[in-house]
């Protein structure tokens, strides 16, 4: 990828780290923030549900209300309403304020990804396209590599509110690059709502969304309740996880350019349902989880580049709508698997959780096979 592409590039994944970070380190602090605000840590974990609930909702309708803003304010504005809302978190004193908080920051998160994309996918050339997109959805998966581990080890050291303002001081960090790097970029799109929701109408898109929530669903019904599936560090397999996530994200987009889309997810949802099953084998020693939750990282972070160029190929008409929407499909997946793995949890212990979360990855294969054909190859005519 060209020098001066990656450079307007980079500001656009630092500002997905500081979302990740924002958003995954709450599974982390559910200790401190039970303690502090004293609530169960069944309800301290709820703060991750509702910001994944508030952006899968709001992503569609702050799109439709911000369609014919400029690119570049938009992501400034998108980034100014995610600080703000962690610069409330940090400061509010009861459960209440807290979880409301939580909804204005994934507003923010919810305008700033999808938008990121957009720009991504408008600066650069189809044949780059899948690395370009790689780069900055490559911010999320090195939040969860870095920013993290970080996050949780600075509240349990300085108390989760410490966190929430590192977590800040990224989104400052983010802003004022996009500030100063990105150009401005027009997209057309329509600000009907109405129009906003018209692809859930095409079939192909349909196929997208709903290979992305199952896809989720599977991930993070196992990632969200890891802590109760394995007996080894925790620190370490996350650790793994994340920087299986970096190098498959990065991966992914070389391949998918090299290879196609389908071939992509078809290959990436395959081995990554094979690894879920495998969770009580690599919770045997920690040279196993370690491995395993490298290359698990990475074969669910591989799909990704693929997922959004297949998106763009699906409404290549209207890109800032169908990757909202994927983001939205996204979230929804995450809230799913809130829900599904906590109660796999609490009815079947470890293995029902392992179980749920395979059946979703299997679900999301089958979607995939017969919704996703390969594309036609014309036949030269004399």
């Amino acid at each position: 990828m060209e020098a001066s592409l990656s450079a307007r590039l980079y500001p656009l994944a630092v500002g997905n780290f500081a979302l990740g970070t924002g958003m995954f380190v709450t599974a982390g602090l559910l200790p401190p923030i039970s303690a502090d605000l004293g609530v169960s840590r069944s309800a301290a974990g709820q703060l991750m549900t509702v910001f994944a609930l508030a952006y899968a909702v709001l992503s569609p309708l702050l799109a439709a209300l911000t369609a014919r803003m400029p690119r570049r304010r938009l992501l400034l504005l998108a980034m100014g309403v995610f600080v703000a809302g962690n610069v409330l978190t940090a400061l509010a004193p009861t459960y209440p304020l807290v979880l409301a908080t939580r909804v204005l920051a994934a507003a923010g998160a919810a305008m700033f990804t999808p938008t990121a994309s957009g720009v991504a996918n408008a600066l650069s050339t189809p044949e780059r396209r899948g690395r370009a997109l790689a780069l900055v959805m490559g911010g999320l998966s090195v939040s969860s590599a870095i920013g993290v581990p970080l996050g949780t080890w600075l509240g349990g050291e300085a108390g989760w509110r410490a966190t929430l303002w590192m977590v800040t001081g990224l989104g400052v960090v983010g802003l004022a690059w996009v500030a100063a790097v990105v150009p401005e970029v027009r997209m057309p799109a329509s600000g009907r709502l109405r129009e906003r929701f018209a692809p859930l109408a095409e079939r192909p898109v349909l196929a997208v969304l709903a290979t992305q929530l199952l896809m989720f669903a599977a991930g993070f019904t196992a990632y969200t309740y890891i802590g109760s599936l394995f007996d080894l560090p925790l620190t370490a397999v996350l650790w793994a996880w994340g920087l299986g996530g970096v190098a498959g994200n990065q991966l992914g987009g070389r391949l998918t350019d090299l290879y196609g889309p389908r071939r992509m997810i078809i290959v990436g949802l395959a081995a990554s349902t094979v690894f879920l099953a495998l969770i009580p084998v690599a919770n045997l020693a920690l040279p196993v989880a370690l491995v395993w939750a490298f290359l698990w990282g990475a074969l669910g972070w591989l799909i990704a580049p693929a997922q959004q160029f297949r998106t763009v190929a699906a409404v290549p008409d209207n890109v800032p709508i169908g990757l909202g929407l994927l983001s939205s499909a996204q979230y929804l997946g995450l809230f799913v698997a809130g829900l599904a793995g906590g109660a796999a949890l609490d009815w079947f212990g470890r293995t029902g959780v392992t179980v749920v979360a395979t059946a979703f990855g299997l679900t999301a294969l089958v979607v995939t096979l017969v919704t996703y054909r390969p594309a036609r190859t014309p036949v030269p005519v004399a």
